[in-house]
């Protein structure tokens, strides 16, 4: 299994994140976000392959590229596109649907499921292309397990409110199921050779005590092979935030540390030098000196800053990098700027 990533966007420009979860067996994709012009360096099919479109909230910046995202998945026939936002998603999400004249649309596949991330509870609305988005189909809230959002078949999508002024910015965390991998050490220890055995020992279908498996000149249960030779480690895991404003040391930043502790990738906006942390705050943005900070903090593997002021010019986006590696030295801009 693997996760693929890209920021989407120029340095100082809308951005977003565009993800690929690759289990093997199939690909699930994800855009977190979708500001303006955020969507030119992905082809046509990679918009299409889009199953979850998850905005973090619903300032310009971050929305103002959903026209064109719409337009090429309105009627998608093979399956439906899951919208993810705070409180209050269904109903721009709605207004957004029909801010168009329709036509032609009777006959039209398409199904739209729009998600709103409250602090207790998921709401969920449906919207059908073939009834021009008219009524939103409201189902019943389910209460919030946590920080859990959905579960695919190899991956978990979390979310956390945190505080950008007075509206919440939804954090996304996307973390691949453990993987289960076979012990070499253990292999070479009980001298079992490889061969076709080893794939009932990771199905899941197989009974541990009823299945049994011809190994080494020897009948063994399923179960005690398990035991002996699989070994469980994390999946990689990847997390994005953007306009948010925490404390350092406040209750709310314990929290998110704890969260975010041991997180693959770190995708986080740094939209301010740590000389402007009154401008910072007063706008509730993180500095990039606090960014790093967190990042350390929370031990995750890499940090890469994206959400950049275009206040500032190239050279001080680097220094910001270098702002943010005082505090974790594995802080990266994304490649594709060109700043390193």
């Amino acid at each position: 299994m693997a996760i693929e990533w890209k920021v989407l966007g120029r340095a100082g420009a809308d951005n977003a994140l565009h993800v690929v979860v690759d289990s093997g067996v199939a690909r699930e994709s994800f855009l977190f976000d979708c500001g303006e012009g955020v969507l030119e360096s992905l082809r046509a099919g990679e918009v299409k392959a889009v199953s979850h479109l998850a905005f973090s909230h619903f300032h310009m910046d971050h929305v103002a590229g959903f026209d064109g995202f719409f337009r090429i998945n309105y009627n998608r026939s093979d399956a439906p596109v899951t919208v993810w936002g705070p409180a209050g998603t269904v109903e721009l999400m709605g207004h957004r649907f029909r801010g168009f004249v329709w036509n032609l649309h009777a006959d039209q596949e398409g199904e739209w499921i729009v998600r709103e991330i409250g602090k207790t509870a998921l709401g969920t609305a449906r919207y059908l292309t073939r009834e021009a988005f008219t009524p939103a189909h409201r189902q019943p809230d389910q209460p919030r397990e946590g920080t859990l959002l959905h579960r695919g078949a190899s991956w978990r999508l979390e979310g956390r409110l945190l505080p950008h002024g007075l509206i919440d910015s939804v954090a996304y965390r996307l973390a691949e199921s453990p993987r289960l991998n076979i012990d070499a050490a253990a292999m070479k220890r009980n001298d079992y050779l490889p061969g076709p055995w080893l794939r009932r020992i990771v199905d899941a279908t197989a009974d541990e005590e009823e299945t049994l498996v011809e190994v080494a000149g020897r009948s063994l249960r399923v179960g005690e092979l398990r035991r002996e030779l699989l070994v469980t480690t994390p999946g990689m895991s990847l997390a994005y935030l953007t306009d948010f404003r925490v404390e350092p040391d406040s209750p709310a930043w314990e929290e998110l540390v704890t969260w975010l502790s041991g997180t693959t990738v770190l995708v986080c906006e740094c939209q301010y030098r740590a000389a402007d942390y009154t401008l910072a705050r007063q706008n509730a943005h993180m500095t990039a000196d606090l960014v790093g900070r967190l990042a350390a903090e929370a031990g995750v593997g890499r940090l890469i800053l994206h959400h950049l002021s275009r206040r500032y010019s190239s050279e001080d986006w680097r220094q910001m990098r270098s702002e943010a590696a005082a505090f974790f030295p594995r802080t990266e801009l994304p490649v594709e700027w060109g700043l390193s």
